[in-house]
């Protein structure tokens, strides 16, 4: 598999942030011209999840865009997506995710330190998040937030491309770029908004 370049914006879907639903942000994300989506679904059944994964897959194609599906391996499978993010400690070991999709699909694992995001470049990884930046309500049970400091330790030492990611928003973003960061995720500061495509092409200025 090619090398996985920086890719600016990370868009990642939330059912319970929506005002629309998750496939009219996803469209309203391309439009703004995001480059890489993740399917984020705590709530829905497995068989939900594959018919949204696999409607989101075809309208990411067309447009040229990376799919990725969070935590479900399964799913990933299931609809052929481009990979999958394997965010905490009672997801499947990277190792046996590696094996389930093969050397052709796109692995990102969370870290929560820099030291743990140099450890996911070395399990081969082909990208880490790196965050609680700062506080957040979107994961329940989250981390403590660890600030900037992390970005400006990983921005020379790390190989693959790395996402900052944790209540992000327009009073903060130019701080997180500053500090280093090339890739951001941003979640309710985008779909939590009435209109997903002019928040997009906001952070996608930046």
């Amino acid at each position: 598999m090619p090398k996985l370049k920086n890719f600016g914006l990370y868009f990642i879907t939330d059912s319970t942030l929506t005002k629309k639903s998750v496939i009219e942000d996803v469209k309203a994300a391309i439009k703004a011209g995001v480059k890489i989506v993740q399917y984020r679904e705590k709530e829905a059944s497995t068989k939900q999840m594959i018919e949204e994964a696999e409607e989101i897959k075809k309208i990411c194609h067309k447009n040229k865009v990376l799919f990725i599906v969070n935590d479900r391996v399964d799913v990933a499978l299931a609809v052929d997506a481009d990979g999958v993010h394997i965010s905490n400690v009672e997801d499947i070991p990277y190792k046996y995710a590696r094996k389930l999709l093969g050397k052709n699909k796109i692995i990102g694992l969370s870290a929560h330190s820099a030291a743990q995001a140099l450890k996911n470049q070395k399990l081969g990884a082909d990208y880490t998040s790196i965050g609680p930046i700062y506080y957040t309500t979107t994961k329940k049970n989250g981390h403590k937030p660890i600030g900037l400091n992390p970005i400006r330790q990983l921005k020379n030492k790390l190989k693959i491309p790395f996402v900052a990611i944790g209540g992000i928003n327009q009073a903060n973003i130019d701080a997180v770029l500053n500090a280093g960061a090339r890739n951001v995720a941003i979640i309710s500061a985008i779909i939590a908004k009435d209109n997903v495509r002019k928040a997009a092409e906001y952070f996608l200025k930046k």
